[in-house]
């Protein structure tokens, strides 16, 4: 009997990488994005190559009521992955950047992807077994000026990821904050088309994004808390811990800058 996953912005990105994983392990897939297009590509991408049950759910999570949505769709079968990918980024002054657009990513970011964490971690306890991976990001291990939002929500996803992973030792259940730094996925461009910046021609270290992708699945599936791709990352957070907090500060203030004049 094939197993169940469900994947939250599976339209692109890493949402797409984590269900070409899942799909060659010969997981049933639940897709959920707000791309209602690109999740009929995925699907059909896919189709071609595995033979595998792919459900769709078109559905914009920054927006409550979503959850339930979904949660009805699987209430009757059970999940035994769960991977929270949605999630878009805000450039800007917290003075001046849109607060529709800040709201709504708290909701996706923290009370959407709780909520939906929450209902399937009672299932998966129930059963004894199951995967879980939250993502965040390299971000969440600073605060982030002029994207005070955004670094905040993703401090909130690791934690809360950390705690849970805890909190669920000897149960069959493991859960993975999966923290990705500079990958070439849609995440600048997006930024960009939201606060109204350009993103400056300037070439930061890129991680693939396949490679990224698989190094977190591994890693959820190994059941490890916290999975940081790529040796630069890991550097980057472990220098966060040595200097001046408000050195830190400066650094990733003038980097912003940078990326975006």
């Amino acid at each position: 009997m094939k197993k169940n996953a469900i994947v939250t912005g599976a339209a692109s990105g890493f949402g797409f990488e984590f269900s070409k994983l899942l799909a060659e392990d010969s997981y049933n897939l639940i897709l959920v994005d707000i791309n209602g297009p690109g999740l009929l590509e995925v699907k059909q991408e896919l189709e071609k190559k595995y033979i595998i049950r792919i459900d769709l759910i078109e559905c914009d999570l920054s927006k409550m009521g979503s959850v339930s949505k979904i949660f009805t769709r699987v209430r009757s079968k059970p999940v035994d992955v769960l991977i929270n990918n949605a999630g878009y980024g805000l450039y800007g002054f917290f003075t001046k950047t849109d607060w529709q657009i800040e709201e709504d990513m708290i909701h996706l970011h923290v009370l959407n992807l709780t909520h939906l964490t929450k209902l399937i971690l009672v299932k998966m306890t129930d059963i004894g077994s199951g995967r879980i991976m939250n993502v965040s990001s390299v971000a969440a291990f600073q605060p982030g000026p002029l994207m005070a939002v955004y670094y905040a929500t993703k401090a909130f996803i690791l934690s809360f990821t950390e705690a849970l992973s805890n909190e669920v030792k000897g149960t069959g259940v493991t859960v993975t904050a999966f923290c990705p730094g500079q990958t070439n996925t849609n995440f600048q461009k997006t930024v960009a088309s939201l606060s109204g910046s350009k993103v400056s021609s300037t070439r930061y270290f890129m991680a693939d994004r396949a490679i990224a992708a698989r190094y977190g699945y591994e890693a959820m599936m190994a059941g490890k808390q916290v999975a940081v791709p790529g040796i630069i990352n890991k550097i980057i957070i472990q220098a966060y811990r040595i200097i001046p907090r408000q050195s830190a500060l400066s650094f990733i203030r003038k980097m912003q800058e940078k990326i975006r004049k």
